[in-house]
């Protein structure tokens, strides 16, 4: 019951939380925080029960989700579930791995969209925050809005950020390495040889934030921006440095460096084409620049 408690507590505190950031996003109406939390809480639940519901299935002991409310930001960090005991085979893991990310999906994108059909295209002020833009985010606007004029862009209703703060935490969750939902996608697929890739990864993820850092100091410097305003566009990838170091900090604190094994076998050929689309659709999720100010 102290367990059920807990998990409880949590989601509710959760939905606080994406209320109380969902203020700002409405405008500072407390009445139209809804259109941001709701949805963003829907998109989470979906994308939790389905790692669980995959876990159950195969017989893998797994908690509720955990849900992370964090009053900043995107009012979340998301959630987790705690799974006892090894994952058997390789098909299991793909199922459990990749149900999460897909049910997931199955809501952001009509939220998203949905969001988008609301949202205006106005002038682009003088000073503002910008949202990442991945492949399929941009697909999907030029798709939903039409051509946007120069000097114009997108601003986002509330259940269009709850929509693209979806895609953001399912891109996070994509990452292949460790045991991220990423991670079990690729070890189901490429098996012992992803303790070698995800290293590899990992490390990639330091020198995307150095490469961000060089390119968003490098344009600041060519408009003229001096100063403190330069400095800050140095960690304008910052949060790529943070998960690099979070990831680092967890394998050295569990020594769990590397993915737990599966049994010899290797995956259907249906769900080898599962694993390739999820992976393919990290590399359309992905915002090399999360957030940003201009």
């Amino acid at each position: 019951m102290r367990k059920l408690a807990l998990h409880i507590v949590l989601f509710f505190a959760t939905v606080a939380s994406t209320f109380y950031v969902g203020i700002d996003y409405a405008g500072g109406s407390l009445r139209r925080a809804w259109l941001y939390a709701v949805p963003l809480m829907a998109i989470l639940l979906t994308h939790e029960l389905g790692h669980y519901f995959l876990a159950r299935r195969h017989r893998v002991d797994a908690s509720l989700p955990y849900f992370i409310p964090f009053p900043l930001g995107l009012g979340t960090f998301g959630a987790v579930i705690s799974m006892r005991g090894r994952i058997s085979s390789r098909n299991a893991l793909l199922d459990i791995g990749a149900s999460g990310p897909i049910a997931g999906l199955v809501i952001a994108l009509p939220v998203l969209i949905i969001g988008l059909r609301l949202s205006p295209v106005l002038p682009i002020p003088e000073h503002g925050a910008d949202e990442g833009q991945s492949l399929l985010y941009l697909a999907l606007k030029r798709v939903v809005l039409g051509p946007i004029p120069s000097g114009h862009d997108v601003f986002l209703h509330p259940t269009a950020f709850a929509g693209w703060t979806g895609l953001f935490l399912t891109m996070f969750n994509l990452i292949p390495v460790g045991q991220f939902d990423g991670g079990h996608i690729a070890y189901s697929l490429f098996g012992e040889r992803q303790d070698r890739y995800s290293r590899l990864v990992h490390q990639g993820m330091l020198a995307v934030f150095l490469a961000v850092a060089i390119y968003a100091t490098s344009r600041a410097y060519q408009s003229h921006i001096r100063g403190k305003d330069l400095y800050l566009q140095m960690f304008t990838g910052l949060n790529w440095l943070v998960w690099w170091g979070l990831i680092a900090g967890i394998g050295r604190a569990t020594g769990a460096r590397e993915h737990p094994p599966t049994e010899p076998g290797d995956l259907t050929v249906g769900r080898r084409a599962v694993a390739w689309a999820m992976l393919i659709t990290f590399v359309l999720l992905f915002m090399p620049i999360p957030f940003s100010n201009h």
